[in-house]
């Protein structure tokens, strides 16, 4: 495997993926967006909450709570003040996996 100089966007992927696997382009994007689908299916609301393609990455959805309205310290000035409260939300993290990590070193 030869390393890649520049960052691919879409149909460089699949012509990338069509020269190196010899499966026709028409086959490589539905296999592309069979897992496009399945990554966001997995990570919907009512899914899973996380998706592995094994030895690269992992995506999990995490679920941050609300927070309240509080009195606490600025840490710029060093006033006290009001901190207003944050609605809850969700953050999407991708973790890489061995393969992933060994092939960044």
């Amino acid at each position: 495997m030869r390393p890649i100089k520049e960052a691919l966007n879409k149909s460089q992927l699949i012509a990338y993926l069509v020269e190196n696997t010899g499966v026709e382009a028409k086959s490589v994007k539905a296999v592309l967006a069979g897992l496009e689908s399945s990554v966001l299916a997995s990570v919907d609301k009512k899914g899973a909450g996380e998706f592995t393609l094994p030895g690269l990455f992992k995506v999990a959805v995490q679920k941050v709570p609300a927070k309240a309205k509080r009195f606490g310290k600025d840490p710029f000035t060093g006033e006290e003040r009001w901190f207003p409260a944050k609605p809850a939300s969700v953050k999407v993290k991708v973790r890489p996996l061995k393969k992933l990590k060994d092939a960044a070193q």
